[in-house]
């Protein structure tokens, strides 16, 4: 009996002790568990947290890339905005692309549709913009072409024209000269007053109750383009008052266009050098004063002179 109590006291530190480290094993197991599943959750938690940040990143690169996209877009819509054309085809064109400029623009805000399909049809958009413009460019290039060709030939069809003008106006006035040259030119101009005796002879009065007639003789000069033949030239005597005198039978004489005259006579021109005389005789009694003659050919006074009466 002693023997045995005396192996249990023996015997129990070693059991305390077996079952002190059996206890403690236990508690480094799961201290180690514990351990492990922190470092696990942690390692997830970290994992996690880095997830996270990529996806904020890519969520803010993406709406970066967004509003990059509206700006470009926005752009693109200005630079359809500025281009001028007056091909009404291509209007209608432009049009149409502004719209779907528009389009994407809402598609963009919207956060609809995927931003590598969105940037795909603005680079087509501006690709055919670029075509626009290279094409608006020629045509601009070939209206200005167009347009100082038209007017050159505007300036060339003004020169001609003041060329014309010229040559009419050289043609009018060589007519007016040579006109003016068909006109016979007369000097020598001398009127006088005649009284007729009883023998019928003529005899120059200066005295104005004695004159019956005025006898007006003239020397008409040589003019080689003057039209040849019988040539009328007439005769107007105006009176102390400045009026014409009619012709003494009361025969009307009338000039070219009906203007009256004194007197007239038809002449055999052959272009040379001649000379005539023409005769008026009053319908009334000589007054004294001066009286003004001038000779007329056609409608013009080839020359004048005066006759003083007393």
């Amino acid at each position: 009996m002693w023997g045995f109590n005396r192996q249990r006291v023996r015997n129990g530190p070693i059991v305390a002790l077996l079952h002190y480290m059996e206890q403690r094993s236990t508690y480094l197991i799961i201290i180690a568990v514990l351990v492990c599943t922190a470092g696990y959750l942690g390692f997830k938690v970290s994992q996690q947290g880095t997830t996270i940040e990529v996806q904020t990143g890519e969520i803010n690169a993406g709406e970066i890339e967004r509003q990059s996209l509206d700006l470009d877009l926005q752009k693109l819509r200005f630079s359809y905005d500025t281009l001028q054309t007056e091909n009404s085809l291509m209007m209608a064109e432009m049009a149409a692309q502004r719209s779907e400029i528009d389009g994407l623009i809402g598609k963009v805000r919207d956060r609809n549709y995927s931003v590598s399909k969105l940037k795909k049809e603005a680079g087509t958009l501006r690709k055919i913009m670029q075509g626009y413009v290279v094409t608006i460019d020629s045509l601009n290039q070939a209206n200005i072409a167009l347009q100082a060709e038209r007017d050159a030939m505007a300036q060339e069809v003004t020169e001609v024209r003041e060329r014309n003008d010229a040559l009419v106006q050289k043609q009018d006035n060589m007519e007016e000269i040579i006109e003016a040259g068909r006109v016979l030119q007369a000097m020598d101009l001398n009127p006088m007053a005649i009284r007729v005796s009883s023998t019928g002879s003529q005899r120059e009065t200066s005295r104005a109750k004695r004159a019956e007639m005025i006898k007006t003789c003239f020397t008409l000069l040589e003019n080689r383009i003057a039209e040849k033949g019988e040539r009328t030239l007439f005769l107007e005597v105006l009176d102390p008052s400045g009026q014409i005198m009619p012709p003494g039978d009361r025969s009307p004489v009338a000039m070219s266009g009906g203007v009256p005259a004194s007197a007239a006579r038809v002449l055999d021109y052959a272009g040379e050098q001649m000379e005539a005389c023409i005769f008026f005789t009053a319908d009334r009694p000589f007054e004294p004063g001066v009286y003004t003659v001038h000779l007329v050919d056609g409608q013009e006074r080839i020359a004048t002179t005066d006759l003083i009466l007393r």
